[in-house]
């Protein structure tokens, strides 16, 4: 696989069959804008962070025939459906321009009680990568690279570190960084790198790297 890393959680997907797949182009993320020939979009929910409305449509213009893959919440802050959209629903494994897809967990890490519930779907790519969205909620499973959070509101770096080390990746790529200052970003990169026993591969932003 190829990745790009447009910021926070926002990754380019190229897979070896020659699909692409954009996950989460949020309004913290930038450079993804001018993508075009995206087979998918697929949002893991419908914060800002991950789905920009502003954004979103002029991309979904400009990218005809990628299929939107998101929840209902999703779905609902993405704008008109369209022809070909896939909102998920449970966790039924399905494909989309010869990638199989396996959608993970369902319910957004809590960032405080008072606060409503919000969905959060994981998307499992080709049984290779892994995009678990801002939860560690799904039962760890096998796979070749694991996108992993390392930042936010609704998450302890030990969380992601225990998440990591359940999965068991060959390859750890940290995301969702973008609220951390870089003293913070360093202090998390060492005690991944010290704690889970993992290659551990920091992008950087818009430029690809194959994995």
């Amino acid at each position: 696989m190829r990745l790009t890393h447009f910021g926070h959680s926002a990754v380019l997907v190229e897979t070896s069959g020659g699909a692409r797949a954009l996950f989460d182009p949020g309004a913290y993320s930038s450079g993804f804008e001018d993508l075009t020939g995206l087979d998918a979009i697929l949002l893991t929910h419908a914060h800002a962070d991950h789905l920009d409305p502003k954004r979103l449509p002029v991309l979904r213009e400009a990218n005809p025939n990628a299929v939107l893959v998101t929840n209902s919440e999703g779905a609902e802050a993405a704008g008109p459906p369209r022809d070909g959209d896939r909102v998920v629903s449970d966790d039924e494994a399905f494909d989309v321009a010869g990638v199989r897809i396996q959608p993970t967990g369902s319910v957004h890490a809590t960032i405080h009680p008072a606060l409503p519930p919000a969905a959060n779907t994981g998307f499992i790519l080709d049984d290779v990568l892994w995009h678990p969205g801002d939860a560690f909620d799904a039962e760890p499973r096998r796979v070749d690279v694991l996108l992993l959070p390392i930042g936010g509101p609704w998450m302890k770096v030990s969380e992601a570190i225990d998440f990591a080390r359940a999965v068991q990746p060959r390859v750890v790529v940290p995301i969702h960084q973008a609220g951390l200052a870089d003293v913070h970003r360093q202090l998390h990169y060492g005690l991944l790198r010290n704690l889970v026993p993992a290659e551990l591969v920091i992008l950087e932003e818009g430029v690809a790297r194959d994995l």
